[in-house]
């Protein structure tokens, strides 16, 4: 039986596609999306245990959100 494990990530209303690719691309499974109180996204995911280094993976996969939302931001 497979073990997960997850993260959660903020997603940009206007980026999501982009953001959502990018977690995807380090193997991450989207599972769920929810609103937050304030009433933002936020995206649920999961992956195998032994995908990646799991801090070095999330490290880069934040990583990789905040470059999407630079680009979102034309910067």
């Amino acid at each position: 039986m497979p073990t997960w494990e997850y993260i959660t990530t903020p997603l940009l209303i206007h980026n999501t596609a982009a953001i959502l690719n990018n977690w995807g691309k380090q193997g991450w499974e989207l599972v769920q999306i929810v609103q937050n109180e304030q009433g933002g996204l936020v995206a649920y995911l999961k992956r195998p245990v032994g995908d990646a280094s799991g801090a070095d993976a999330a490290a880069r996969g934040t990583a990789a959100a905040a470059q999407a939302a630079k680009q979102f931001k034309g910067e």
